[in-house]
């Protein structure tokens, strides 16, 4: 059996079948070889072979040099034609979500309201959680009009059954009136703290609930079996190795998934690095807070996640000054200032770094207050502002000063460029999704997707952080252009950028002689070549710890 094959058979029967980093009857040490390998390093930019052994990078340089290492009974992969790569992270992303995405009914591609509704319909019982029909994706501003959807239409279409369905973007639910019933809400209802529920003019629900208002539904969908939640995660893990992510930061991890991940990494059939953040919100936070760090072979629990504020998609980004297109609003704060700042001390103390979701300008200004004065109690936090994606000019500075880190996910700009500056205006949105203006001042970064809100593909990320474009190459030349980036600094916010963010750039990040055999094989030179072209590319070999974990068939 392949390398590959003992992880995904593994997987597959749910067993702890354990993964040694040498395969018994494969030689001890492996030289790859290839056109180009890009290896991050300053002092070795570029190589044209590797060699590991027992999952450590032994030599990286020439292939003349690297087969006199490797000596006579290595074996050589050879890429005549491909680029090597240093393994790609995801550093803001979701892997319960991710596999809860690929099993339900998908609404992202949805045109309209009735469009997502035959969307669900389609796909059946595989949609229904219990008695519920559940599914995610939706997006009222890829629709004509950009209304909000209605619970009459999920009333029409699933008569008398509860729906919970959640928007792109997790940040908002569209429910059906039996899901109201079932939670209690009607027009007396009060809106929670950090919520909203929209109500039409005579004062009815709609059926659309913001941030902490959805909690009230959630509650009452029932969870899905064990079983199934294996299976997800399962089909989550495969995914991103298939990708080419050869680790992920997973931003707000429930604990059965962590108890999950944590069976599989101590059975040794883990595909991927997970660095783990604790959901620090939930019910389960002082759970967390007791459990303290966890350091296993591939999985780590060193930060925790906090969430500030909503998403600027449905208006509950917190912003300084109210929305462009809804002057009634600023946004929502799903935690107070004070509770931000008593919470993030707590886990601080307690080794914890310490990451807050904040998207809207006010919510990074609190954001960047509440993290300052930790670091400034004990420094070398790193502590990460998840998003950051509208900024003022001093909170960019800030960033760059202030031994932050900004986790950007480059997607999000591509998918809300159409609409980003009609919430924000002309001014506000030029430090939207401002990366190169942050790197310009000296700030730390790392890219991620926020899958499954976008795809998990970080070569469609690299795509983004250097056109600024959609798919079809659009607008030209950009939107708002001053913020690309080169090749080498995008990829540098999957790669080294990623590692930092997880206090792991001691040995990951970098193709270099002592550091973990991570690295991913590509069809095509994601610095040098023309961009489009990560499109289409199929990831040829992901390995981790010097082992496959995924290989693509010929």
């Amino acid at each position: 059996m392949t390398r590959t094959g003992l992880f995904t058979s593994a997987l597959a029967a749910l067993t702890l079948t354990a993964c040694p980093k040498s395969m018994p009857g494969e030689p001890h040490t492996v030289v790859f070889t290839a056109r180009r390998i890009h290896t991050l390093n300053p002092g070795q930019p570029t190589a044209q072979a590797l060699v590991m052994k027992g999952g450590t990078i032994i030599y990286v340089g020439s292939r003349e040099d690297a087969l006199d290492v490797a000596g006579g009974g290595a074996s050589v992969e050879d890429f005549p034609d491909s680029i090597i790569v240093p393994g790609l992270v995801d550093a803001h992303a979701h892997l319960a979500s991710l596999g809860r995405s690929l099993a339900l009914a998908s609404l992202s591609a949805a045109k309209s309201e009735a469009d997502a509704i035959a969307r669900v319909k389609r796909a059946g019982e595989s949609t229904l959680q219990g008695e519920w029909v559940v599914g995610r994706g939706w997006d009222q501003n890829d629709w004509a009009g950009q209304q909000w959807p209605s619970r009459a239409t999920l009333d029409s279409a699933f008569a008398g059954q509860p729906v919970y369905l959640t928007r792109v973007d997790g940040h908002a639910a569209w429910v059906s009136s039996k899901a109201l019933a079932l939670a209690g809400i009607t027009r007396s209802t009060q809106d929670p703290p950090g919520g909203r529920i929209l109500r039409d003019e005579k004062g009815e629900p709609t059926g659309i609930l913001i941030d902490n208002a959805m909690d009230l539904v959630a509650a009452k969908v029932p969870a899905p079996t064990k079983q199934a939640q294996q299976k997800r995660l399962k089909l989550a893990l495969e995914t991103c190795a298939r990708l080419g992510l050869t680790a992920v930061h997973d931003a707000g991890m429930d604990l059965e998934t962590f108890r999950q991940l944590q069976q599989w990494d101590m059975g040794g059939v883990l595909p991927v690095r997970v660095y783990a953040m604790a959901d620090g919100q939930g019910p389960q936070a002082d759970e967390f807070l007791g459990l303290g760090l966890f350091k296993g072979q591939r999985l780590e629990m060193r930060a925790v996640k906090l969430l500030l504020d909503g998403a600027l998609g449905s208006r509950g980004a917190a912003l300084h000054q109210p929305y462009s297109d809804e002057p009634a609003q600023s946004g929502l704060l799903l935690l107070e200032p004070d509770a931000l700042a008593a919470k993030a001390k707590a886990f601080s103390e307690r080794g914890f770094q310490v990451a807050v979701h904040a998207i809207g300008d006010r919510a990074n200004t609190l954001t960047i207050d509440a993290l300052e004065a930790l670091e400034k109690a004990k420094p070398g936090g790193r502590h990460r502002v998840e998003h950051a994606q509208v900024l003022t000019a001093d909170d960019v500075a800030r960033l760059g000063k202030d031994g932050l880190i900004a986790s950007f996910q480059p997607t999000h700009a591509t998918s809300d460029m159409p609409w980003a500056e009609a919430r924000l205006g002309p001014e506000r949105v030029k430090l939207a999704y401002a990366w190169k203006a942050v790197m310009s001042a000296g700030g730390k970064v790392a890219f991620g997707s926020d899958f499954p809100v976008e795809d998990p593909n970080p070569l469609w990320g690299l795509y983004a952080a250097r056109t600024r474009q959609d798919h079809a190459s659009q607008p030209s030349g950009g939107w708002l252009p001053e913020q690309k980036l080169s090749g080498e600094e995008a990829l540098a916010g999957f790669t080294t950028g990623a590692a930092y963010a997880s206090f792991s750039e001691g040995r990951r990040g970098m193709l270099k002689t002592g550091f973990d055999a991570d690295f991913v094989v590509l069809p095509l030179d994601p610095i040098a070549d023309p961009p489009d072209q990560l499109l289409n590319a199929k990831v040829q070999v992901t390995v981790v710890d010097g082992v496959d974990v995924y290989r693509a068939q010929p």
